[in-house]
């Protein structure tokens, strides 16, 4: 019997930017043997030597702008400072290329509105690397939230504390970061809480940010490495986030999202420090039911969704690009900006 499916046709893909990031993703993609690592651009040496043994016949460009002139580009996976994402992307998207970049897309909402706004006038493809949506264990939660499972959701708690944080100096400098650990951690958790609420407007938001155990005052010119953060929906809900670098954990990460209903309570939570294992659980009273458990190799998740939609032809995605906005929104209202 002769095939009446449509036949999917190989997606060429430009990496800007492989160092452990990059090339993690990188390797997640080519998986699929239908996606091709047509070009690479990284600085680095050693990092895109390293990018090049998975992908041998990958051509080492050397820009952004030689990588989308390669004929037959399809699409450009962005991993570098968070100071050339929203330029970088706008760059690609303008080129007709499809876009999968990592976290912040900007490092304002202006600049993540800026991105979106080429993502549709491009009519193109565009995600972000918000790679605990796709954990097994978030998807968990995710699903009881959307059923109604525990009831009406009136607190959601959020806690990412980095017992290290970052190893590369641009991190800790405002004008190339966007922010310190609201920016590097805050931000997922800050997704998840939106996105399993359904995106509500948040009405009232007070933000306390920190550099080495002393409050910071608005506007900043040094980042946060401390924050808390509360803020109330407009159907009342209470978020409270609190984020860190190089706290006194206890161990590698603390982890965590709580969401308290009026029948009953989830938690999406990593396991003995970790920053790959994490669990979902749901409450009852004194009751606890494990709803996932490790192992589940997530990390390159994001990017392979992404993959999946560009192989369905997937252009410009409005609802998902104005999620990006919205949570790029109350990220400026943490920083007063």
């Amino acid at each position: 019997m002769i095939s009446t499916q449509p036949q999917q046709k190989n997606l060429n893909i430009g990496f800007i930017g492989v160092g452990w990031i990059g090339r993690n993703r990188m390797e997640a993609l080519l998986q699929n043997q239908k996606l091709r690592p047509a070009a690479i651009s990284e600085p680095n040496d050693h990092n895109a030597a390293e990018a090049l043994k998975s992908a041998p016949d990958a051509l080492r460009a050397q820009s952004l702008e030689e990588v989308i002139e390669q004929p037959g580009i399809d699409a450009v996976v962005i991993a570098t400072p968070s100071a050339l994402h929203a330029r970088q992307s706008i760059q690609a998207l303008q080129a007709g290329k499809a876009v999968f970049c990592q976290k912040p897309l900007g490092r304002t909402a202006r600049e993540v509105r800026e991105v979106v706004a080429a993502a549709q006038a491009a009519d193109r493809l565009l995600g972000v690397d918000l790679s605990y949506r796709h954990t097994r264990a978030f998807q968990a939660v995710h699903q009881q939230l959307r059923r109604g499972a525990i009831g009406e959701v009136f607190a959601v708690d959020l806690v990412f504390h980095n017992a290290y944080g970052p190893d590369k100096p641009w991190f800790y400098q405002l004008e190339q970061s966007g922010g310190g650990c609201v920016m590097d951690l805050g931000i997922h958790l800050v997704d998840l809480a939106l996105w399993s609420l359904g995106f509500p407007k948040v009405t009232v938001l007070q933000s306390s940010l920190y550099h080495q155990g002393k409050r910071l005052e608005q506007p900043a010119d040094q980042v946060e490495d401390y924050a808390s953060v509360s803020m109330t929906t407009e159907k009342g809900t209470q978020i409270n986030l609190q984020c860190s670098w190089n706290i006194s954990a206890g161990q590698d990460a603390v982890i965590e999202a709580r969401f308290y209903g009026t029948k009953a309570g989830l938690s999406f939570r990593n396991l003995q420090g970790s920053f790959y294992d994490f669990q979902a659980e749901k409450f009852e009273g004194t009751k606890t039911e494990v709803l996932v458990a490790p192992p589940d190799n997530w990390s390159g998740a994001a990017a392979t969704h992404w993959a999946e939609k560009l192989f369905e032809n997937s252009g410009f995605e409005p609802t998902t690009a104005e999620e990006f906005i919205q949570t790029a929104e109350v990220i400026d209202r943490i920083y007063g900006r």
